[in-house]
Protein backbone atom coordinates (compact mmCIF):
# COMPACT_ATOMS: atom_id res chain seq x y z
CA UNK A 1 0.00 0.00 0.00
CA UNK A 2 1.11 3.66 -0.98
CA UNK A 3 0.46 5.11 2.73
CA UNK A 4 2.81 2.14 4.40
CA UNK A 5 5.25 3.05 1.70
CA UNK A 6 4.81 6.72 2.79
CA UNK A 7 5.13 5.72 6.70
CA UNK A 8 8.51 3.17 5.88
CA UNK A 9 9.82 6.84 4.17
CA UNK A 10 9.19 8.59 7.18
CA UNK A 11 10.40 6.02 9.39
CA UNK A 12 13.97 5.78 7.39
CA UNK A 13 14.46 9.08 8.55
CA UNK A 14 13.90 9.03 11.74
CA UNK A 15 10.04 10.47 11.70
CA UNK A 16 8.24 7.24 12.80
CA UNK A 17 6.63 7.47 16.16
CA UNK A 18 7.40 4.55 17.69
CA UNK A 19 3.87 4.25 18.96
CA UNK A 20 1.78 4.70 15.72
CA UNK A 21 -1.49 3.22 17.07
CA UNK A 22 -1.87 6.46 19.68
CA UNK A 23 -1.30 9.19 17.30
CA UNK A 24 0.00 12.63 18.20
CA UNK A 25 0.88 13.37 21.64
CA UNK A 26 -0.01 9.72 22.83
CA UNK A 27 -1.61 11.97 25.23
CA UNK A 28 -4.93 10.80 26.73
CA UNK A 29 -4.98 13.94 28.96
CA UNK A 30 -3.94 17.81 27.93
CA UNK A 31 -0.75 19.17 29.59
CA UNK A 32 1.50 15.97 28.55
CA UNK A 33 4.75 16.36 26.79
CA UNK A 34 4.02 17.36 22.90
CA UNK A 35 5.52 15.54 19.73
CA UNK A 36 7.02 18.02 16.92
CA UNK A 37 4.35 18.31 14.14
CA UNK A 38 7.14 15.92 12.06
CA UNK A 39 6.85 12.96 14.65
CA UNK A 40 3.37 13.64 15.58
CA UNK A 41 2.15 13.47 11.63
CA UNK A 42 4.34 10.65 10.53
CA UNK A 43 3.07 8.33 13.95
CA UNK A 44 -0.82 9.11 12.80
CA UNK A 45 -2.32 5.95 12.74
CA UNK A 46 -4.76 5.60 9.47
CA UNK A 47 -8.60 4.91 10.38
CA UNK A 48 -8.06 1.33 9.37
CA UNK A 49 -4.81 0.64 11.21
CA UNK A 50 -6.74 2.01 14.92
CA UNK A 51 -9.45 -0.10 14.23
CA UNK A 52 -7.84 -3.21 13.91
CA UNK A 53 -5.89 -2.81 16.78
CA UNK A 54 -9.38 -2.23 19.22
CA UNK A 55 -7.77 1.70 19.60
CA UNK A 56 -10.59 4.56 19.36
CA UNK A 57 -10.31 6.53 16.50
CA UNK A 58 -8.91 10.36 16.27
CA UNK A 59 -9.55 13.54 14.95
CA UNK A 60 -6.75 15.69 13.82
CA UNK A 61 -8.14 18.95 13.52
CA UNK A 62 -5.74 22.07 12.41
CA UNK A 63 -6.84 25.59 11.98
CA UNK A 64 -4.95 29.00 11.64
CA UNK A 65 -5.50 31.93 13.46
CA UNK A 66 -6.58 35.56 12.89
CA UNK A 67 -3.10 36.21 13.52
CA UNK A 68 -1.53 33.89 11.54
CA UNK A 69 -0.90 31.26 14.32
CA UNK A 70 -1.44 27.73 13.00
CA UNK A 71 -2.82 25.75 15.29
CA UNK A 72 -3.95 21.63 15.94
CA UNK A 73 -5.41 19.38 18.23
CA UNK A 74 -5.79 15.44 18.50
CA UNK A 75 -9.32 14.08 19.47
CA UNK A 76 -9.82 10.83 20.64
CA UNK A 77 -13.21 9.76 20.50
CA UNK A 78 -14.77 9.62 24.17
CA UNK A 79 -16.86 10.28 26.22
CA UNK A 80 -16.08 13.76 27.13
CA UNK A 81 -13.38 13.54 23.91
CA UNK A 82 -9.91 13.85 25.11
CA UNK A 83 -7.83 16.12 23.24
CA UNK A 84 -3.62 17.06 23.25
CA UNK A 85 -2.65 19.94 21.40
CA UNK A 86 0.53 20.47 18.86
CA UNK A 87 2.65 23.38 19.20
CA UNK A 88 1.87 26.22 17.38
CA UNK A 89 4.01 27.92 15.03
CA UNK A 90 3.50 31.15 12.38
CA UNK A 91 1.80 30.51 9.24
CA UNK A 92 0.29 32.37 6.30
CA UNK A 93 -2.23 34.75 6.11
CA UNK A 94 -5.47 32.90 5.15
CA UNK A 95 -9.13 33.67 4.67
CA UNK A 96 -10.77 30.20 4.68
CA UNK A 97 -8.45 26.73 3.71
CA UNK A 98 -9.02 22.86 2.77
CA UNK A 99 -7.91 19.91 4.12
CA UNK A 100 -4.25 19.59 5.40
CA UNK A 101 -2.28 16.41 2.94
CA UNK A 102 0.94 14.63 4.58
CA UNK A 103 2.90 13.14 1.79
CA UNK A 104 7.10 12.75 1.48
CA UNK A 105 9.03 13.60 -1.17
CA UNK A 106 10.16 10.97 -3.71
CA UNK A 107 13.51 10.45 -2.12
CA UNK A 108 11.64 9.81 1.33
CA UNK A 109 14.25 12.50 2.99
CA UNK A 110 11.44 15.33 4.03
CA UNK A 111 8.06 14.81 5.33
CA UNK A 112 5.56 17.57 4.91
CA UNK A 113 1.71 18.80 4.39
CA UNK A 114 0.13 20.73 1.11
CA UNK A 115 -3.06 22.00 0.66
CA UNK A 116 -5.13 25.12 -0.65
CA UNK A 117 -6.77 27.91 1.25
CA UNK A 118 -7.97 31.48 -0.19
CA UNK A 119 -6.74 34.86 0.76
CA UNK A 120 -8.75 37.42 -0.51
CA UNK A 121 -9.74 36.84 -3.52
CA UNK A 122 -7.09 34.50 -4.60
CA UNK A 123 -6.22 31.06 -4.52
CA UNK A 124 -2.92 29.19 -2.94
CA UNK A 125 -1.65 26.49 -2.59
CA UNK A 126 0.72 26.01 0.81
CA UNK A 127 3.52 23.23 1.26
CA UNK A 128 4.45 23.03 4.62
CA UNK A 129 7.97 21.62 5.36
CA UNK A 130 8.25 19.35 8.28
CA UNK A 131 11.85 19.29 9.54
CA UNK A 132 12.81 17.20 12.87
CA UNK A 133 13.62 20.17 14.97
CA UNK A 134 12.04 23.40 14.37
CA UNK A 135 8.85 25.18 13.41
CA UNK A 136 7.15 24.31 9.93
CA UNK A 137 8.06 25.90 7.37
CA UNK A 138 5.32 27.23 5.27
CA UNK A 139 5.67 28.24 1.37
CA UNK A 140 2.43 29.41 -0.54
CA UNK A 141 2.24 30.03 -4.57
CA UNK A 142 -0.39 31.81 -5.99
CA UNK A 143 -3.05 29.85 -8.80
CA UNK A 144 -5.29 31.99 -9.47
CA UNK A 145 -7.84 35.03 -8.79
CA UNK A 146 -11.55 35.31 -9.04
CA UNK A 147 -12.56 33.73 -5.83
CA UNK A 148 -13.57 36.53 -3.79
CA UNK A 149 -17.20 35.07 -3.47
CA UNK A 150 -16.48 32.22 -2.15
CA UNK A 151 -17.15 31.40 1.60
CA UNK A 152 -15.89 28.30 1.99
CA UNK A 153 -13.70 25.80 0.06
CA UNK A 154 -13.17 21.76 0.46
CA UNK A 155 -11.06 19.01 -1.90
CA UNK A 156 -11.44 15.45 -2.31
CA UNK A 157 -8.41 13.83 -2.92
CA UNK A 158 -8.72 10.03 -4.43
CA UNK A 159 -5.07 8.61 -5.02
CA UNK A 160 -4.72 4.58 -4.10
CA UNK A 161 -7.11 3.68 -7.59
CA UNK A 162 -7.42 4.68 -11.23
CA UNK A 163 -9.00 6.91 -12.54
CA UNK A 164 -7.34 9.01 -9.59
CA UNK A 165 -9.29 12.64 -8.94
CA UNK A 166 -8.43 15.84 -6.91
CA UNK A 167 -11.40 17.98 -7.09
CA UNK A 168 -11.75 21.47 -5.34
CA UNK A 169 -15.63 22.53 -4.51
CA UNK A 170 -16.56 26.43 -3.40
CA UNK A 171 -19.46 27.80 -1.86
CA UNK A 172 -20.28 30.89 -3.70
CA UNK A 173 -22.25 33.67 -2.61
CA UNK A 174 -24.84 33.01 -5.23
CA UNK A 175 -26.09 30.23 -3.92
CA UNK A 176 -24.16 27.54 -6.33
CA UNK A 177 -21.93 24.98 -5.74
CA UNK A 178 -18.89 25.21 -8.42
CA UNK A 179 -16.38 22.12 -8.88
CA UNK A 180 -12.91 22.51 -10.13
CA UNK A 181 -10.61 19.63 -11.66
CA UNK A 182 -6.98 19.53 -11.47
CA UNK A 183 -5.45 20.83 -14.95
CA UNK A 184 -1.38 20.90 -14.34
CA UNK A 185 -0.52 22.96 -11.71
CA UNK A 186 -3.88 24.86 -11.20
CA UNK A 187 -7.92 24.33 -11.65
CA UNK A 188 -10.21 24.61 -14.39
CA UNK A 189 -13.58 25.04 -14.14
CA UNK A 190 -16.11 21.63 -14.27
CA UNK A 191 -19.44 22.59 -13.84
CA UNK A 192 -21.19 24.40 -10.85
CA UNK A 193 -24.45 23.60 -8.90
CA UNK A 194 -27.23 25.71 -7.89
CA UNK A 195 -29.58 25.29 -4.99
CA UNK A 196 -27.29 25.93 -1.72
CA UNK A 197 -28.15 29.64 -0.78
CA UNK A 198 -29.28 28.74 2.83
CA UNK A 199 -25.81 26.18 3.26
CA UNK A 200 -23.01 27.39 5.21
CA UNK A 201 -20.28 24.63 6.16
CA UNK A 202 -18.74 22.37 3.67
CA UNK A 203 -16.45 19.41 3.82
CA UNK A 204 -15.75 15.98 1.90
CA UNK A 205 -16.86 12.88 3.05
CA UNK A 206 -16.86 10.94 0.74
CA UNK A 207 -14.44 10.24 -2.58
CA UNK A 208 -14.49 7.36 -4.97
CA UNK A 209 -13.95 6.68 -8.57
CA UNK A 210 -17.49 7.33 -9.38
CA UNK A 211 -18.41 10.22 -7.00
CA UNK A 212 -17.57 12.78 -4.47
CA UNK A 213 -19.46 13.69 -1.80
CA UNK A 214 -19.80 16.81 0.44
CA UNK A 215 -20.98 17.14 3.94
CA UNK A 216 -23.05 20.42 4.32
CA UNK A 217 -24.85 22.12 7.18
CA UNK A 218 -27.80 24.90 6.79
CA UNK A 219 -28.05 28.30 8.29
CA UNK A 220 -30.98 26.59 9.74
CA UNK A 221 -29.22 23.44 11.41
CA UNK A 222 -29.92 20.57 8.96
CA UNK A 223 -27.21 18.40 7.75
CA UNK A 224 -27.07 16.69 4.51
CA UNK A 225 -24.82 14.66 1.96
CA UNK A 226 -24.40 15.74 -1.26
CA UNK A 227 -23.07 13.25 -3.44
CA UNK A 228 -21.73 14.89 -7.01
CA UNK A 229 -20.71 12.10 -9.36
CA UNK A 230 -18.06 12.67 -11.41
CA UNK A 231 -19.37 12.73 -14.67
CA UNK A 232 -19.88 15.93 -17.01
CA UNK A 233 -23.39 17.40 -16.88
CA UNK A 234 -24.29 15.02 -13.89
CA UNK A 235 -26.80 16.30 -11.08
CA UNK A 236 -25.67 15.81 -7.62
CA UNK A 237 -27.84 13.70 -5.31
CA UNK A 238 -28.84 15.48 -1.74
CA UNK A 239 -29.96 13.85 0.69
CA UNK A 240 -31.29 15.08 4.40
CA UNK A 241 -29.14 13.02 7.22
CA UNK A 242 -31.05 15.62 10.23
CA UNK A 243 -33.33 18.43 9.80
CA UNK A 244 -32.20 20.13 12.97
CA UNK A 245 -28.76 20.52 15.07
CA UNK A 246 -26.30 21.60 13.49
CA UNK A 247 -26.72 25.55 12.92
CA UNK A 248 -23.90 26.68 15.17
CA UNK A 249 -21.70 25.37 13.18
CA UNK A 250 -19.53 26.92 10.88
CA UNK A 251 -16.57 24.38 10.08
CA UNK A 252 -16.93 20.45 9.65
CA UNK A 253 -13.85 18.32 9.87
CA UNK A 254 -14.32 14.71 8.47
CA UNK A 255 -12.06 11.90 8.97
CA UNK A 256 -12.18 8.30 8.53
CA UNK A 257 -12.91 5.94 11.26
CA UNK A 258 -13.18 1.92 10.61
CA UNK A 259 -13.74 -0.14 7.16
CA UNK A 260 -17.18 0.13 7.04
CA UNK A 261 -17.42 3.66 6.02
CA UNK A 262 -17.68 4.96 9.59
CA UNK A 263 -16.60 8.83 10.07
CA UNK A 264 -15.51 11.19 13.28
CA UNK A 265 -16.69 14.62 12.35
CA UNK A 266 -15.87 18.04 14.01
CA UNK A 267 -18.30 20.78 14.10
CA UNK A 268 -16.81 23.99 15.18
CA UNK A 269 -18.91 27.09 16.72
CA UNK A 270 -16.68 30.20 15.42
CA UNK A 271 -19.07 32.57 17.65
CA UNK A 272 -17.92 30.34 20.68
CA UNK A 273 -14.45 29.14 19.68
CA UNK A 274 -15.94 25.30 20.68
CA UNK A 275 -15.57 22.21 18.76
CA UNK A 276 -17.94 19.00 19.58
CA UNK A 277 -17.20 15.74 18.30
CA UNK A 278 -19.24 12.95 16.99
CA UNK A 279 -19.20 9.51 15.38
CA UNK A 280 -21.28 9.01 12.25
CA UNK A 281 -22.17 5.26 10.49
CA UNK A 282 -22.00 4.85 6.55
CA UNK A 283 -23.78 7.87 5.72
CA UNK A 284 -27.37 6.64 5.10
CA UNK A 285 -29.79 9.57 4.73
CA UNK A 286 -31.83 10.50 7.67
CA UNK A 287 -30.93 6.54 8.80
CA UNK A 288 -27.64 7.73 9.32
CA UNK A 289 -26.23 6.50 12.95
CA UNK A 290 -24.47 9.67 14.99
CA UNK A 291 -23.39 9.37 18.63
CA UNK A 292 -22.50 12.38 19.91
CA UNK A 293 -19.19 11.89 22.23
CA UNK A 294 -19.42 16.13 23.74
CA UNK A 295 -17.75 19.19 23.73
CA UNK A 296 -13.94 19.04 22.85
CA UNK A 297 -11.71 20.37 25.38
CA UNK A 298 -9.99 22.71 23.31
CA UNK A 299 -9.93 26.30 21.78
CA UNK A 300 -10.88 26.50 18.48
CA UNK A 301 -10.03 29.66 17.80
CA UNK A 302 -9.54 29.59 13.94
CA UNK A 303 -10.68 31.63 10.74
CA UNK A 304 -11.53 28.05 9.35
CA UNK A 305 -10.91 24.73 10.48
CA UNK A 306 -9.58 21.36 8.53
CA UNK A 307 -8.86 17.93 9.01
CA UNK A 308 -5.12 16.73 9.32
CA UNK A 309 -4.78 13.57 7.12
CA UNK A 310 -2.52 11.50 4.58
CA UNK A 311 -2.12 11.69 1.02
CA UNK A 312 -3.21 8.16 0.46
CA UNK A 313 -6.31 7.99 3.16
CA UNK A 314 -9.49 7.66 1.08
CA UNK A 315 -12.76 8.74 2.77
CA UNK A 316 -15.71 6.94 2.38
CA UNK A 317 -17.93 8.19 4.46
CA UNK A 318 -20.97 7.55 2.31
Amino acid sequence: MKLQRLALAMAGVGMLAAAAASGPAIAATQGEPTPSWAKAAAGKPSAKAATAVAEPCISSVAWSTAANVMEAVDVTAAKPPRSAQYPPFTFLPTRTSATWYAAANASGTQFYYYGLYLLGGSLYRHTTVLPESGDPKPTSTKIGTGWGNMTTIATSNYSNFAPRHANLYGLNTNGSVYRYVKNGVGYKSFGSFPGFKSFKAMTVISETATYDTLLMTTKAGALYTIRIPLAAGSKPVVKLIRSTGFAAYESLVVQGCGENGGSLVVGVDHDTDAGYQYAFGKAKGTATAITSYGKIPAVFNGLSHVSLTTHYDQLIGE
